[in-house]
């Protein structure tokens, strides 16, 4: 089939997969981002800083909390409002230290007896040189033991966009809920065209091959729970969507704290262990 042209109007463009308009929108310049959500929902918020090894890492946000009086850790990376704070930020991507510091604060909230509320919005984990000399990836795989066998209640959400290591980081707990309109995948839509067919220009086609959206994530068993969001998506009314998605925070977290500990952890290994079986046919 020849390009379409403006003198060739009798040509049908291919509608554009609904997985590539939901990646849009996660993406979206407006969207609220995981601080917007919580300073539109957590009371009482005191910051955690600094990782104890190295430093303190911008693109993570660490801080003791309240969610409708009740005393939570919430853990979230930046990804920054102006051009200046964005490249402060490193445009939401941690450092090894981040991830460091938000393990600093899973601890702490275990040794309180604190749930743990995760906030994921990130393309992935910093790749620079810089990182990966200070251990980017044992941090990373550091973060996902750790997560396995804490003590307390934990729930991820991904508010737009869930990508690789760097997402799954934070998102180790008893559950993983999504906004109706985010993505969550092992890798970005462009870097898997790039590798499978060799153009990033098909990564519409790859993101509805990743099944990254909230419906595609949940038939494989990765995800509890999709959280609505206003019509037209979060960016449209972000007061709305933090409501909609403190409701169900609130829900999941008292159906948490109904569970005896071992029973918590036991279910939270199951959980995992049984993700995105498949079998193949004799």
């Amino acid at each position: 089939m020849s390009e379409p042209t403006a003198t060739n109007p009798a040509v049908v463009q291919e509608p554009v997969p609904e997985a590539w308009v939901k990646t849009e929108l996660a993406r979206h310049p407006q969207r609220p981002d995981p601080l917007a959500f919580i300073e539109r929902m957590f009371t009482d918020v005191s910051q955690i800083y600094g990782d104890r090894a190295f430093g303190d890492d911008p693109a993570m946000f660490c801080a003791m909390a309240r969610l409708d009086g009740e005393e939570v850790m919430v853990i979230a990376n930046l990804k920054g409002r102006s051009t200046k704070e964005k490249v402060h930020r490193k445009f939401g991507m941690p450092d090894p230290e981040g991830y460091r510091k938000a393990l600093r604060a899973m601890k702490l909230a275990e040794k309180f007896g604190r749930p743990v509320l995760t906030f994921i919005d990130l393309m992935g984990a910093n790749p620079g040189l810089g990182a990966e000399e200070r251990g980017q990836a044992e941090a990373i795989a550091r973060n996902l033991l750790e997560m396995s066998r804490l003590r307390i209640p934990t729930i991820a959400t991904i508010t737009g966009e869930g990508g690789s290591g760097g997402a799954l980081a934070l998102a180790v707990t008893d559950r993983v809920l999504m906004l109706e309109k985010a993505i969550y995948s092992v890798i970005s839509p462009e870097a898997c065209a790039s590798i499978m067919w060799r153009d990033a220009s098909k990564r519409a086609q790859a993101a509805a091959a990743l099944k990254a959206t909230a419906d595609g994530v949940k038939s494989v068993k990765c995800l509890d729970d999709v959280v609505p969001e206003p019509e037209g998506g979060a960016h449209t009314n972000p007061g709305e969507a933090a409501r909609l998605l403190a409701e169900r925070l609130h829900l999941h977290l008292e159906e948490l704290k109904a569970l005896p500990v071992e029973e918590l952890l036991q279910r939270r290994y199951e959980k995992f262990r049984n993700i995105a079986q498949f079998y193949t046919a004799e």
